[in-house]
């Protein structure tokens, strides 16, 4: 369990720096495929699906998604 509460510490911390010099196309699709991906997970999760299948999929609608709505605003 702390591994997993380390991991997600490290994770929060790098995509924090991360979006400081990308555009908003960039800044929206990396946001939303991080949301996807975990809203995947969940329902997989939630489900009884692949964990690994329902983040993919997640991820990559995820990040389409947020890379249109990044590149309106």
């Amino acid at each position: 369990m702390q591994k997993i509460l380390l991991a997600l510490m490290i994770l929060m911390l790098l995509s924090a720096s991360a979006c400081t010099n990308m555009s908003r196309t960039q800044q929206g699709a990396l946001s939303g495929g991080a949301i996807g991906a975990g809203a995947g997970l969940g329902i997989s999760a939630l489900t009884g699906g692949s964990l690994g299948a329902g983040a993919l999929i997640g991820g990559a609608l995820g990040g389409v998604a947020g890379g249109i709505y990044g590149n309106q605003k």
